[in-house]
């Protein structure tokens, strides 16, 4: 049997792409997603449900706008609440994105070919979704613009001993970043959707868009030039950005937040947390489009092998905290530690071990990695328990504080759920949109790959 034919059934040492697909049946099957004329049913449910959430969603940022933060269920001691939660989680999903296709792309890993362009968007609109909860959190984000050093009259400058006004660079040039090596990417799929549209108003869209793309030499080697250094531009990023959100907790001097593993622990949860959201997003994906031939299980193996890598290395960062709390002798420290396993919170914590210690363990054997619906699971388990870990630091960690008679309980109000899950809505509404307006994996990418040799392939 030729080496093209084989059938490999490991996962491990299965290819990167189906076998059989030329240069122009991956070119047919992925641009078919985007020129179709009528999307599958599923994504019409999908989208729906997505744009019920966001309504929901406006209607939240509205009446907080009208009434104030006040109908959230902040009270002091507890001043942050569901917005601060909210905004580390969804900044720490956006980090995968940037790890498929930065850092995976200087060490010439290809399977993240199938991968990358899905997780980049996923980047973009988490990060979306990430920014808008400290602009309601200030109380009057009419006057959001102060935390940028722009050119006052009475030359007022930004607090940058502030670590809000660290988010704000971090954040915003993580973005932009991001947001360019996204498109930067995009503009040969682009050209191919604006010369295989069948409809004048999209093939003049995908022609603008494509910014003249011709495909010749000169515009393939200014491509791959710009393409490694916006590469080399984010890879900083993966590891600056949630050190910097982690410096809003490590910069207090409340109990559980001032400890110098913060930043490491935080960027090893935010990979952990986005591949867990790459995992969920995918898997869907590639069934209701058919994508088994370039979403492959060696993919969903692979992406499941670094959940549980840094699913281990956040597991070390949670013994190492309550190891170091009490070997430092400090008893308000190892109170802490103590109240987050056995006080009023307790079930967090210990929903936490389960989801983000426990459950992924199970990822050690080749037969659940295998398993498609029970990876699935795992991954919406690991979701959910980085929610509750962001949701322990920050309510946990502030519920009690240094002084007994100033201890209190954090109720979260119909608004703080409506502003949860009409993120999530809003997150779901701009993925759906982009799978049906742009190609969710790269073309020319793929088309790379089905000229390769099968060692090559993977």
């Amino acid at each position: 049997m030729p080496p093209d034919e084989r059938v490999v059934k490991e996962p491990e040492l299965a290819p990167l792409i189906g076998p059989g697909h030329t240069y122009g049946s991956v070119t047919d099957k992925v641009s078919s997603i985007v020129l179709s004329a009528k999307p599958p049913r599923a994504w019409l449910v999908g989208f729906g449900v997505a744009f019920l959430l966001v309504m929901i969603l406006f209607y939240a940022i509205a009446w907080v706008l009208i009434k104030g933060v006040g109908i959230w269920g902040i009270k002091i001691p507890v001043g942050w609440g569901f917005a601060i939660v909210n905004f580390v989680w969804w900044i720490g999903i956006g980090h995968a994105g940037t790890l498929i296709s930065a850092i995976l792309l200087l060490v010439h890993q290809q399977w993240r070919t199938s991968i990358n362009r899905f997780a980049e968007a996923m980047t973009l609109f988490a990060v979306s979704c990430a920014g808008m909860f400290p602009l309601l959190h200030l109380g009057r984000p009419g006057f959001f613009y102060w935390l940028f050093p722009y050119p006052s009259t009475m030359g007022v400058w930004p607090q940058f001993r502030s670590p809000l006004v660290w988010d704000v660079f971090a954040v915003s040039t993580y973005a932009t970043v991001s947001l360019l090596f996204w498109y930067v990417g995009l503009i040969p799929d682009l050209a191919t959707l604006r010369d295989r549209g069948g409809h004048p108003l999209a093939r003049k869209v995908y022609g603008v868009l494509a910014l003249g793309w011709r495909g010749s030499a000169m515009h393939w080697r200014r491509y791959k030039d710009a393409y490694l250094l916006l590469a080399g531009l984010a890879t900083p990023l993966v590891v600056s950005v949630h050190s910097v959100v982690s410096f809003d907790f490590t910069v207090a001097i409340v109990p559980g937040w001032h400890s110098t593993i913060f930043p490491p622990y935080f960027v090893a949860g935010a990979i952990f947390s986005g591949f867990a959201m790459v995992l969920t997003l995918v898997i869907p994906l590639r069934a209701v489009y058919h994508m088994e031939d370039f979403i492959t299980a060696r993919h969903l193996d692979l992406m499941a092998q670094v959940m549980l890598a840094t699913g281990l290395i956040v597991a070390y960062g949670y013994m190492m905290e309550l190891l170091m709390a009490w070997y430092s002798g400090n008893q308000i420290e190892w109170f802490t530690q103590m109240n987050r396993m056995f006080g009023p919170y307790a079930w967090v914590f210990w929903g936490v071990v389960a989801c983000n210690v426990a459950a992924p363990q199970a990822l050690w054997f080749t037969r659940v990695r295998a398993n498609v619906p029970v990876l699935f699971v795992l991954s919406l388990i690991v979701n959910l328990g980085m929610w509750l870990e962001r949701f322990m630091i920050i309510v946990g960690g502030l519920s009690r504080d240094f002084m007994p008679s100033a201890w209190r309980m954090y109720s979260p109000t119909i608004w703080d759920w409506a502003l949860l899950f009409g993120s999530i809505g809003l997150f779901l509404a701009l993925l759906f949109l982009f799978v049906r307006v742009l190609p969710a994996i790269s073309i020319f990418e793929l088309r790379e790959m089905v000229h390769r040799p099968v060692s090559e392939r993977g």
